[in-house]
C-alpha cells in the first residue's frame, strides 16, 4: 500500500452538494410572501416600510381577510379594536376590486381612529 495519491475523489463530494440542493429547493418552497392569491395594481413609486404592518386583504370576490385569517365583513372592527391607533395598516386590495368597496375598507379602517392606512401595491 505504498501507492501515492495523485487524484482527488469527488464522489462524495458531489453526494454532499446534491444533498444541500435538495433541501434548499425544498425548503425554498414553504417560504412564500402573501398566503391569498391577489392581483396588486402596479406604480411606478412605491414606498419601502420596515415596520409590521396590520395587512387587510381584500380579493376580487369580496373575501376580507386580517393577517391572512378570514374575515366576515362584520368582523374587521373586533380585529382591529385590539390593536394601537398608531399601528400602519396596509390594504392589499385586488385590481379588479370594485372602487367603491375598497373606499368603503379604507373609511371604516380610517373611522376607528387608524391615521396610517396605505394601498399595497407591485412596483411597475
Amino acid at each position: 500500500m505504498d501507492r501515492e495519491l495523485d487524484q482527488i475523489n469527488v464522489i462524495p463530494l458531489v453526494d454532499v452538494m446534491l444533498v444541500l440542493l435538495v433541501i434548499v429547493l425544498t425548503t425554498a418552497t414553504f417560504i412564500t410572501t402573501g398566503q391569498i392569491p391577489v392581483d396588486l395594481a402596479k406604480a411606478k413609486e412605491a414606498g419601502d416600510r420596515q415596520d409590521v404592518p396590520l395587512v387587510v386583504t381584500l380579493t376580487a370576490d369580496g373575501h376580507l381577510y386580517m393577517n391572512d385569517r378570514p374575515l366576515a365583513q362584520d368582523e374587521l372592527k373586533a380585529a382591529l379594536l385590539p390593536h394601537p391607533r398608531e399601528s400602519l395598516v396596509v390594504v392589499r386590495a385586488d385590481r379588479v376590486t370594485l372602487l367603491e368597496r375598497f373606499v368603503a375598507l379604507v373609511d371604516e379602517i380610517r373611522g376607528m381612529g387608524f391615521q396610517q392606512v396605505s394601498l399595497e401595491v407591485v412596483r411597475s
